[in-house]
């Protein structure tokens, strides 16, 4: 409850902010103009954003004959979870990471990288899996996606600004050149403080639906080891979807650590192992795929002298 008051605020924040710039820009016509505007891209963002996010990371769709074990591991998780199964996508990078997307939950999408599926054990892919279904129960997908469109026309309106600030006399030169930088960083720090917040939620509750939030954790730390080392070439083109990832897919540099859109993978491993020690949390097996082989396709290059894997990877 509390993480759900928190992302209201934040939202207000934002909503708040991009009426400030309009009024900047136009007086009271312009903040109502500014608002309707970032109403329209949300509606268009709440229509087809899935579809542009999957296009730019190259995700291939996986049918139930090719997904085979992993199918089956999605429907069971999902009826633990009480919902529906959503589609399934590969993408084709060696990078270990996951990410969910849909307006909601009968229309969602779960989308796994190559490197996940080869890297990782069962129980730590069904971590995986659980955590990005929580996000789809919690309708984070919509969440985000609204956060980032108007973090976008956030910094659009800040740079028009610089064009329009000074002859309308609101704040003058000096005024929209200070709206025109802070007022996109201002975004993108609300923008991160959203995601962090629904991520530790996510990590709960998928902790709970694969009832296993040691496997979690241990995904948690493999995949954000991995992230340093391995460089997810779809995503640092389109760097605006990085907060839809479990694990930060930006290369490990200087600046995607201190504007990271997730909180700090250690606080996240302590959190999860607190709650398998909690009293009265049960342990529950990973959901069993049965004797079907899994028949994922590979996609991208294997990195240089890398032996073939398993489709379970370290099993």
């Amino acid at each position: 409850m509390a993480g759900n008051v928190k992302v209201f605020m934040l939202m207000a924040a934002l909503t708040a902010l991009v009426m400030a710039l309009g009024w900047m820009l136009g007086g009271a016509g312009g903040a109502m103009i500014a608002l309707v505007i970032a109403g329209g891209m949300n509606f268009f963002s709440y229509w087809n954003s899935d579809k542009m996010v999957l296009r730019q990371q190259g995700a291939v769709e996986l049918a139930p004959g090719q997904a085979g074990e992993l199918y089956e591991m999605t429907a069971e998780l999902a009826r633990r979870a009480e919902l529906p199964m959503p589609k399934l996508y590969l993408l084709p990078t060696e990078q270990p990471n996951a990410f969910a997307t849909g307006r909601n939950p009968q229309n969602a999408a779960v989308a796994v990288t190559q490197g996940l599926v080869s890297a990782l054990s069962r129980d730590e892919i069904a971590g995986v899996i659980a955590h990005e279904l929580a996000h789809i129960k919690h309708r984070d997908t919509l969440t985000m996606t609204i956060t980032a469109t108007m973090a976008g026309a956030i910094a659009m309106m800040g740079n028009m600004m610089l064009f329009a600030g000074g002859r309308e006399g609101r704040g003058g030169m000096i005024g929209s050149i200070i709206a025109m930088i802070v007022a996109p960083m201002a975004a993108m720090m609300v923008q991160m403080a959203i995601s962090r917040a629904r991520e530790y939620e996510a990590d709960a509750t998928g902790a709970a639906i694969c009832g296993q939030p040691r496997a979690l954790a241990q995904a948690l730390q493999r995949i954000a080891a991995a992230a340093g080392r391995t460089v997810n070439v779809p995503a640092e083109k389109n760097p605006a979807a990085a907060s839809m990832f479990i694990i930060n897919p930006l290369h490990a540099l200087r600046a995607d650590r201190m504007f990271s859109t997730h909180p700090p993978t250690e606080e996240r491993i302590a959190r999860l192992m607190a709650m398998e020690g909690e009293a009265g949390f049960a342990p529950a097996a990973a959901p069993s795929a049965g004797a079907t082989a899994s028949r994922i396709p590979r996609s991208g290059a294997r990195a240089p002298g890398r032996a073939p894997r398993a489709p379970w990877g370290r099993g």
